[in-house]
């Protein structure tokens, strides 16, 4: 009987154990390092998985804005903090263009980070102002092509920069570049007809698109956008390489432990399951995409070794 009442309190003492991490990063507060300003698809997801993890499980998680650089310097920031799963980094596609563009980074992409989840996938799209004449993507490359034009992106290396550059190589184009310091900037100037084109995530154009103030000649997606059905994708017009898409992770610092690793991934799976979540993402642009740590893992390696050859082709260095 003693002998049995000491075996079953050291069990319960084994499950106390493995469980405390859990229980105290649920206790803790968690900082979400975002790399972009507000209103950004990852600030978005940011705030909205905040929210709910917060009603869901009482954590207390708090978006922490950190743009510049490309995304380097929330990246380095999130690089460089406890491993405790209080500080996590909600990333997009230019974490995987960062290293193509400049190698000389202050950490490794692959190394530095443990990869808890993808959270979602949005749209790119091709856009031009509505004053310059052509209304489909064969009239533009015919224009392009016995005409210099243009084009904006909010910076060297970024998702827009790099996917143009894309579309560039294979559609055998020679469009001049004009970084801007900001996203906004550049659609601005885009509106009004001061650069000629531009590849921008849809959500962040589509209010202009349905104004009638920009036009929308191809998305980069597998299949058209239920948010703007009536644009052909690139694969629809001839160019069946050129499949974008701009996707969303959460990372944590390396030496994060695999309990706490699992508990967040768990919990963000979760919510991202919900269908008001869904809704909310949609109606920006961004479709769920839920799953375990390893497709992210997957998905950077493959993403980091497409770009890296688009750069190279494109030969482009960083600033």
């Amino acid at each position: 009987m003693i002998r049995s009442f000491f075996r079953l309190q050291r069990c319960w003492c084994l499950l106390v154990l493995m469980f405390v991490p859990n229980l105290t990063w649920a206790a803790a507060n968690v900082n979400l390092v975002v790399p972009t300003t507000p209103a950004a698809g990852p600030d978005i997801l940011a705030r909205i998985l905040a929210k709910e993890l917060n009603a869901r499980f009482g954590t207390v998680v708090v978006v922490d804005n950190k743009p510049g650089a490309s995304g380097n310097i929330a990246n380095d920031f999130v690089s460089r903090s406890k491993p405790d799963g209080s500080t996590l980094l909600v990333a997009s596609t230019s974490f995987a263009l960062n290293s193509a563009v400049n190698p000389n980074l202050s950490y490794d992409p692959i190394k530095d980070f443990v990869p808890i989840a993808l959270l979602g996938t949005g749209t790119l799209c091709l856009v031009t102002p509505v004053s310059l004449a052509p209304n489909s993507l064969g009239e533009f490359i015919a224009l392009a092509k016995s005409t210099q034009l243009d084009y904006a992106s909010p910076g060297n290396g970024t998702p827009q920069h790099l996917s143009m550059e894309l579309f560039k190589l294979e559609s055998g184009l020679n469009l001049f570049h004009i970084p801007f310091k900001a996203a906004s900037n550049a659609i601005s100037d885009l509106t009004g007809g001061h650069v000629s084109a531009m590849i921008v995530p849809m959500h962040t154009v589509l209010p202009l698109y349905k104004a009638g103030k920009l036009k929308m000649l191809a998305v980069m997606s597998k299949e058209r956008s239920a948010l703007a059905p009536g644009v052909q994708t690139f694969k629809e017009q001839g160019y069946p390489k050129l499949q974008v898409d701009v996707w969303y992770a959460l990372l944590a610092p390396k030496g994060t432990g695999s309990s706490t690793v699992q508990l967040l991934n768990e919990q963000v799976n979760q919510v991202l399951k919900s269908a008001d979540v869904s809704s909310q993402l949609s109606n920006h642009g961004i479709d769920v995409a839920a799953g375990a740590a390893s497709l992210l893992s997957d998905l950077l390696k493959t993403e980091m070794a497409r770009w890296a050859l688009v750069v190279k082709n494109a030969r482009i260095k960083a600033d």
